[in-house]
């Protein structure tokens, strides 16, 4: 059976992973209210001021997948209106960009989802090539092409592709646990973790 990685939220992953596969905060949804989104990451990897293969990206990457950016600098627009028209018209799901992008009017209005640092109107050049799919650094977190992503408002997390099931279900069962409890019951839970924890810190 498939997998649907986007139906818990981040702060649900967070409960079962470290900081260290969480992108950095400054990497937002680029307008509001956007729609959690998941999927296997196809790497991109710039070079300051260029952007060839943030456009080669979009005819490479598979029907269903996040490409994932790094941008290297925030003096140039990786990517505009155009360039996610194409690539939501191929069934990509959306940019995670450590970088920023132009066109944030369009790209609202076409409702494609963006996460990245920001919008800046100039664009880069189309000069440098490097291989796609290769491991990158985004938003000061190891991807991987393949590893999972969930992006939500909340942020951004990054499942290895090896451990993303394992980690997946171990998230869903706690969530599931504490949706099934009353506030009561969760409360009473709580307070006697504070209380022990309390004790711990006193004693230590």
């Amino acid at each position: 059976m498939e997998v649907d990685f986007s139906c818990i939220a981040t702060p649900d992953y967070a409960n079962v992973l470290g900081h260290q596969q969480f992108i950095d905060y400054r990497i937002h949804p680029l307008w509001p209210d956007m729609p959690r989104m998941s999927g296997p990451a196809f790497t991109v990897q710039l070079s300051a001021g260029d952007h060839l293969m943030m456009h080669a990206a979009i005819y490479q990457a598979p029907s269903g997948s996040i490409i994932v950016v790094d941008g290297v600098d925030d003096k140039f627009a990786v990517a505009g209106g155009n360039v996610c028209a194409v690539a939501q018209s191929r069934g990509i799901k959306g940019f995670i960009i450590d970088g920023v992008i132009r066109d944030i009017t369009e790209i609202q209005q076409m409702q494609f989802p963006v996460f990245a640092k920001g919008v800046f109107p100039v664009p880069g050049k189309k000069r440098v090539y490097s291989e796609l799919e290769q491991t990158i650094q985004c938003g000061g977190v190891k991807v991987c092409s393949g590893d999972i992503i969930v992006a939500d408002t909340e942020g951004v997390a990054v499942l290895p592709k090896e451990q993303a099931i394992e980690v997946y279900h171990a998230a869903k069962d706690k969530a599931d646990k504490e949706a099934a409890m009353s506030l009561a019951q969760w409360q009473a839970n709580h307070q006697s973790r504070i209380e022990a924890a309390l004790a711990a810190a006193k004693s230590s």
